[in-house]
């Protein structure tokens, strides 16, 4: 591994930087989105029945804004709700921009190291070809061994950048995916609170 790394040359160093962050990235953002943590199934059902039992307090509704980001969004809407529909409606929106906001925190930088790992094999992919056409100029045919390292380092660069980029492209496609069904079912939720908490849904379905 040292061996290609070297050969690759110094555009290596920011392929292999690259590396490391796109994968801490997609280890941070697949913990972070899974749907027991955003979205708890139960969490709707639950905030029903205590509010049933007597409305929430400033500490509960501390506890769920912190629970998770339907915890958040749901007590951004009863937090105002007794102030009528379309009052809850906008601050159930404001809250559902600022989660989706942190939902989405660091894909840009995942997006970003998708498209600039390519470009830095082919950057390495020209110096390499600049050092084979030095060492044409200088008569370096006869030396197999000078001329060997310019088209490694071209080929190997470009085989990297091409390595990094594939998966971290595939990965970050994943992830908004993944961000746009969590934002999808947490809109759900949060018209579902709006419909019970204004009486136009008298009580909540077992599991929906």
């Amino acid at each position: 591994m040292w061996e290609i790394i070297k050969a690759g040359g110094w555009v290596m160093w920011p392929l292999l930087a690259c590396s490391v962050a796109a994968m801490a990235i997609a280890a941070e953002r697949l913990w972070a989105l899974r749907t027991s943590q955003v979205l708890p199934p139960t969490l709707l059902a639950e905030v029903w029945t205590l509010y049933r039992q007597q409305p929430l307090n400033a500490a509960q509704l501390k506890r769920l804004r912190a629970g998770s980001p339907l915890g958040a969004v749901l007590a951004a809407g009863l937090s105002n709700y007794r102030h009528g529909r379309d009052v809850m409606k906008e601050s159930l929106e404001d809250a559902g921009r600022q989660v989706t906001h942190e939902l989405e925190r660091y894909l840009n930088m995942l997006g970003t190291i998708a498209l600039v790992t390519p470009l830095l094999g082919l950057l390495g992919t020209v110096f390499g070809m600049i050092r084979v056409f030095n060492t044409l100029s200088a008569g370096g045919v006869a030396n197999p061994s000078l001329l060997a390292g310019g088209i490694a380092e071209a080929l190997i660069t470009t085989a990297a950048g091409l390595t990094i980029a594939i998966p971290a492209l595939l990965l970050h496609r994943y992830l908004v995916g993944r961000v746009d069904a969590l934002v999808v079912g947490m809109e759900d939720e949060a018209l579902n609170l709006v419909e019970m908490l204004h009486g136009e849904r008298e009580e909540l379905e077992a599991g929906s």
